[in-house]
C-alpha cells in the first residue's frame, strides 16, 4: 500500500490537471462512498490512502471529468434550487442561472396555480416551483420519453406531486394556465460552444440557426393555454433578450420585460397575456 495514492496527492494531481478544487472533492467523495456534504472529512483525512479499488475508480472518474463529462453525469446528482436531483446523459444538467426563472414564477403566481413547465428535463423547474409551492398544480411535459422517467423519478423520489406528460411543447393541450414556465433549447445549430456540450443531449440545446426555433414555437403555441392575465416566462440566451422581447410583444403579450442572472445577464424574458382583446 505504500505506493496508493494519499487522499491529499489524489487532489492536488487533479487540481494541476485543471479540475477545480471543489469539483475534485466532490468527485473524491462520490470514490470513497461519502456525500457531498462530507467535505470536512476529506480535510481529516487528508493522509489517508486510497485502497487498489478506489485508486483504479479515481482515475477512471478523473479522466472522465478532464474529458469534458460534466460532473452531475459522474456523480449521478445535482443540487438545483435547494433539490437533490438525479441526473444521467438523458438529461440536461440543471443549471444555477435557471433558478432565475424559478424566482421570477414564484413572485408571480397566485394561489393555486396551474402551472406548465415544458421540456422538462430532470423535472427541476417544475419541482422546484411545486417544492416551494405546495398549492400549485404542476403538470410538466417533455417529448422525451427517456427524459420523462428521469423526471418522475426525481418527483417520486422527493415526494413531490407533478403531472408528468409526453408531447412537443404546447401542441394539442386545450387546458388554461395561470404560467406557463420553460427552459427551451436556444442555441444556434453552428454555435462553437456546443463542442463543450458534446456530452449533453443536442436535442435539448439547439434550436435552428439562431437557436430561436423552439422560443418561437413556445409563444407561438401559449395564448391558447394561457388564462386572461396569465403569463409566459422564458429562458433564453445571453444574447437573445431583446429578441425574445419583440417575439413577444409581436404576439399579443404586454408587460413584456426581461430578468437577469447572478452575473447580471438578460437570461429570462416573459410577457403576460391581456385580460382583454380590446
Amino acid at each position: 500500500m505504500n505506493g496508493a495514492l494519499t487522499i491529499g496527492q489524489a487532489l492536488h494531481s487533479a487540481i494541476a490537471q485543471g479540475i477545480t478544487r471543489l469539483e475534485v472533492q466532490l468527485l473524491l467523495l462520490h470514490v470513497l462512498g461519502r456525500t457531498a456534504q462530507e467535505r470536512a472529512w476529506l480535510l481529516a483525512h487528508d493522509d489517508a490512502r486510497l485502497s487498489s479499488a478506489e485508486q483504479q475508480h479515481w482515475r477512471e472518474t478523473l479522466a472522465r471529468r478532464v474529458g469534458g463529462e460534466p460532473l452531475p453525469y459522474i456523480t449521478g446528482w445535482t443540487s438545483f434550487y435547494g433539490l437533490d436531483l438525479q441526473v444521467d446523459a438523458r438529461v440536461l444538467c440543471p443549471r444555477a442561472d435557471t433558478e432565475t426563472l424559478v424566482d421570477w414564477a414564484l413572485a408571480l403566481l397566485p394561489h393555486a396555480a396551474r402551472v406548465i413547465d415544458l421540456g422538462t428535463g430532470s423535472g427541476a423547474i417544475a419541482l422546484a416551483l411545486k417544492h416551494q409551492r405546495p398549492d400549485v398544480q404542476m403538470r410538466a411535459r417533455d417529448i422525451n420519453a427517456d427524459a420523462l422517467d428521469v423526471a418522475r423519478a426525481n418527483a417520486q423520489r422527493l415526494g413531490l406531486e407533478v403531472a408528468f406528460s409526453q408531447g412537443a411543447w404546447l401542441a394539442g393541450l386545450t387546458e388554461a394556465f395561470d404560467a406557463v414556465v420553460s427552459n427551451p433549447p436556444y442555441i444556434a445549430d453552428t454555435d462553437p460552444h456546443l463542442a463543450a456540450l458534446r456530452h449533453e443531449p443536442m436535442q435539448a440545446l439547439a434550436s435552428g440557426a439562431e437557436g430561436m426555433n423552439d422560443l418561437r414555437t413556445i409563444v407561438a403555441q401559449a395564448p391558447v393555454c394561457l388564462k386572461p392575465g396569465g403569463w409566459l416566462l422564458l429562458e433564453h440566451g445571453y444574447d437573445q433578450a431583446f429578441a425574445v422581447r419583440q417575439l413577444l410583444q409581436e404576439n399579443g403579450f404586454i408587460d413584456v420585460q426581461s430578468r437577469q442572472d447572478l452575473a447580471a445577464i438578460e437570461r429570462c424574458s416573459g410577457g403576460r397575456w391581456p385580460t382583454s382583446r380590446a
